[in-house]
């Protein structure tokens, strides 16, 4: 669990998807060309609020598997302020772009707003539906809230995920956050989103349950 400060209910709530699903339309065969697709889709975890061009975890990823070997190219689809509603809402155009593999990193907002979490599971499991059905591979990360959110709304809220990781099978981590606690400058002054060393911390925890996902070219 976070230091209760870690949670500064700090909302961004523009909406940029459309403007960015169109962009990403755009340019998708330029990015597809060489390599098969790995597609962040999230909130501004992802899209790395108040970190500059290269600091998010989907940029860390992209070096810690260029590193490997692994010739893959990462995608950052993050939208800050995003909710799992803005999930379902994206998700003709994500499917568009025929990723090899999508990191689904939705839920924070919707716990934040203190949103019903069945609420939350359908989005989610209409998502990870969807991409079942275009066989696109699914890492799903989750996320869980501050203790003055209560008990019983928490452990609502925490279940969304691990009911999901048994519904689907994704591959899975239930706390995208979890070695950040505790680790010195980690977090933003606003409480809530990694710094560079927080989204490189991001990306490796990601990176050992992605791997089994992946596959080496010649």
């Amino acid at each position: 669990m976070f230091p209760l400060h870690l949670y500064t209910i700090v909302v961004d709530v523009r909406r940029s998807i459309i403007v960015s699903f169109w962009l990403l339309l755009i340019a998708s065969p330029l990015l597809a060309a060489d390599r098969p697709l790995i597609i962040c889709y999230g909130d501004s975890i992802t899209a790395g609020l108040g970190l500059t061009p290269g600091q998010t975890y989907p940029d860390a990823l992209q070096r810690d598997l260029d590193t490997r070997g692994f010739k893959y190219k990462v995608t950052n689809l993050g939208t800050s302020g995003a909710t799992t509603k803005d999930a379902v809402v994206g998700l003709h155009s994500l499917l568009a772009l025929h990723p090899a593999i999508v990191i689904v990193e939705f839920g924070g907002n919707d716990g934040l707003r203190g949103l019903p979490p069945n609420q939350t599971f359908r989005n989610l499991d209409t998502v990870l539906s969807a991409l079942e059905k275009a066989h696109t591979r699914v890492l799903l990360a989750g996320i869980t809230l501050p203790p003055n959110y209560g008990s019983d709304y928490i452990q609502s809220f925490d279940k969304v995920f691990r009911d999901l990781a048994a519904k689907h099978h994704p591959a899975f981590v239930p706390m995208i956050y979890k070695d950040l606690v505790n680790v010195p400058a980690t977090i933003q002054p606003d409480g809530i989103h990694p710094t560079a060393k927080g989204a490189g911390i991001i990306a490796n925890t990601l990176l050992p349950v992605l791997t089994p996902l992946l596959h080496k070219g010649p």
